[in-house]
């Protein structure tokens, strides 16, 4: 089957989850103003929150597989969430209580993390052999075990009660009421879509090597530097909105190569419009599983993950044998 035929078929499988997911779920015999309100200010919001972060997520894991060449890099490779990560723990175990311009202090926080690793990752990795792949790699690597050890310390320095709400922040979750935490994210990730979309062609070349990227005249340190601020500004953004949402970025580039094949050109819309339905469905059954409670969306991506990430270990170790 011809890309282009997939890729209308994804996406009319992305419009139809759209349309149908708001109206899953009990409304609890409300009335029909109750109703109308439990769609419109918590259920649509939500669906479209949950596309966004799915879409942005998958794009960002598709772009960090293509530059390190590995496939089982993530848009937490580099230690974003880590960071954002910590600067909510930080936010939460000091005591703040504050917002600006409409945006929470623990977003706000996590987002000023998520900079700071940005920065202090991409400073470190100009130490030695300038901006490689496996410098950069490495140093997120290392720098995601400091912050990590780091939120620990902090949740055990806190109070039960501030234990509980770190804890449930790292888990990950799409809860919201009203617009703003989606108008919040909109332009990160429509920007790096946009970055993405336009980069596609290289891509292709960037993904194949850098010989072969260098000998096409591409200027692959330039488009190491903008898709690792574009992707990274995207990731944290997600991060210090949702709390860090596991495996989307590992697992739909690869469900898409095998439907759609390895040209980034066709990757990158259908990862856009396969990761969007597939975190929302992954909330829709988080919603639903134990209603009228919920369990939060990154313990689902997780469970389904771990194991995906086992067969991608098995798969690549029966082709390297064959």
């Amino acid at each position: 089957m011809k890309p282009a035929t997939i890729l209308t078929w994804i996406a009319l499988l992305s419009i139809t989850i759209l349309f149908v997911s708001p109206f899953i779920g009990s409304f609890h015999n409300s009335s029909p103003e109750i109703q109308q309100n439990i769609l419109t200010q918590i259920r649509l919001p939500r669906i479209l929150l949950a596309f966004i972060v799915g879409a942005g997520l998958a794009l960002c894991g598709m772009v960090f597989q293509a530059m390190f060449h590995n496939p089982l890099a993530t848009p937490f490779t580099l230690g974003v969430a880590s960071g954002a990560s910590l600067g909510a723990s930080l936010y939460v175990y000091l005591g703040f209580s504050f917002s600006l311009l409409g945006v929470e202090g623990t977003t706000l926080t996590a987002f000023i993390g998520a900079l700071v690793t940005i920065s202090f990752i991409y400073s470190l990795s100009r130490f030695r052999t300038g901006f490689s792949p496996e410098t950069l790699l490495l140093t997120g690597v290392a720098v995601s075990f400091i912050f990590s050890s780091l939120i620990l310390f902090t949740q055990y320095l806190s109070n039960v009660t501030d234990s509980f709400r770190i804890l449930r922040w790292l888990m990950g979750s799409l809860t919201t009421v009203g617009y703003d935490n989606l108008l919040q994210l909109l332009p990160f990730v429509s920007f790096c879509i946009a970055i993405i979309l336009w980069l596609s062609r290289e891509l292709n070349l960037l993904s194949a090597g850098d010989d072969i990227a260098i000998s096409r005249g591409l200027a692959v340190q330039q488009l190491r530097y903008i898709l690792f601020f574009t992707t990274s500004l995207c990731v944290g953004a997600i991060v210090s909105v949702c709390g860090p949402i596991g495996f989307i970025g590992m697992m739909v580039p690869h469900i898409c190569r095998l439907l759609i094949g390895n040209d980034h050109r066709w990757l990158a819309p259908a990862s856009l419009l396969f990761g969007g339905s597939f975190l929302i469905i992954c909330d829709c059954f988080a919603r639903l599983v134990i209603a009228p409670a919920e369990i939060p969306v990154g313990i689902i991506t997780t469970l389904l993950g771990g194991p995906f990430f086992l067969f991608l270990l098995i798969r690549s170790r029966t082709t390297a044998n064959a």
